[in-house]
């Protein structure tokens, strides 16, 4: 059983102060089990919503019923005007925590046109949420929910995680919106890197390109999380909603969309993308031809 940092606390240390100062607040105090395994749980305190990714034997990989889930509870905390902040988070496994693998890829149609049963809703949706959102990056994360956490006003990870984008390794286009995402919060040589090279990102190449806000030790991601949005739900609703709203406006590209939705359309009806998940199935290596 662990606690909602993840690991145990030791004594000693500026960060474990903050996590002294913080060790009563209610969403710290839930405690996890590795064979837990559910929809993403929401938790509320003065406020700040905490939702937690819960499938840590599956490394948190998203179900359709989990996407359906955090459609729910986006909406339920956007229309819940007592809350001013949301935190994103997982309950990862140990030694090796994954915040999300992404999508389950055994739940791609073969006549799907787009990634899986409408991924992309789950991080459009997150993107213009009323409250601020922190993504609390508490292990690595693959896939779809790179984007989940790009749809994010801000990221914070801790020391050893890492990213990696694995579309092209299995022939899929990723969706448009995750695609602009990452060039308008992040940038567009790190989502050629991404996207066209599939490596993976280390923790300290993804502070200093900007992807992260902060990178802290594990067991002081949450304290110091929880207090900075406690610091944020202080100040003017009205102002900082308005602010955030207008900021994600001026963000927005005059990009073709139609042409980028055809292209993924074509490239997702594929031969190579029927391959590479087969391949991932069996586990060995893909034979792509190209069409």
């Amino acid at each position: 059983m662990r606690s909602a940092v993840g690991i145990p606390v030791v004594d000693g240390g500026d960060d474990v102060k903050s996590i002294s100062s913080l060790s009563m607040f209610p969403p710290l105090s839930i405690v996890f089990k590795d064979t837990d395994s559910s929809v993403p749980i929401l938790t509320c305190h003065e406020g700040v919503a905490c939702i937690y990714l819960n499938r840590p034997q599956h490394f948190n990989r998203l179900h359709q019923e989990d996407l359906d889930h955090l459609l729910a509870l986006f909406d339920q905390v956007n229309h819940d005007q007592s809350i001013k902040v949301v935190v994103l988070t997982a309950n990862p496994l140990t030694p090796q925590p994954m915040f999300s693998a992404g999508f389950n890829i055994g739940e791609f149609n073969d006549d799907s046109n787009s990634n899986g049963h409408g991924f992309e809703r789950v991080p459009d949706a997150l993107e213009v949420l009323r409250p601020v959102t922190i993504c609390a990056l508490n292990g690595a994360v693959i896939g779809g929910s790179t984007d989940i956490a790009l749809a994010c006003d801000f990221r914070w990870g801790v020391k050893g995680m890492s990213l990696r984008m694995p579309a092209a390794q299995i022939g899929l286009h990723f969706y448009p919106t995750g695609m602009q995402r990452y060039v308008s919060r992040w940038n567009l040589a790190m989502a050629k890197k991404a996207f066209l090279s599939a490596l993976p990102f280390t923790d300290t190449e993804l502070f200093n390109s900007g992807f992260l806000n902060e990178l802290v030790a594990p067991e002081a991601l949450l304290p110091q999380v929880f207090e900075f949005a406690q610091q944020i739900s202080l100040l003017a609703p009205l102002a900082v909603q308005g602010m955030k709203k207008s900021l994600n406006l001026i963000t927005q590209p005059a990009f073709n969309l139609l042409a980028v939705k055809q292209l993924e359309k074509e490239i997702n009806q594929s031969h190579d993308f029927k391959e590479g998940r087969l391949a991932l199935k069996q586990r060995r290596s893909p034979l792509f031809k190209g069409i």
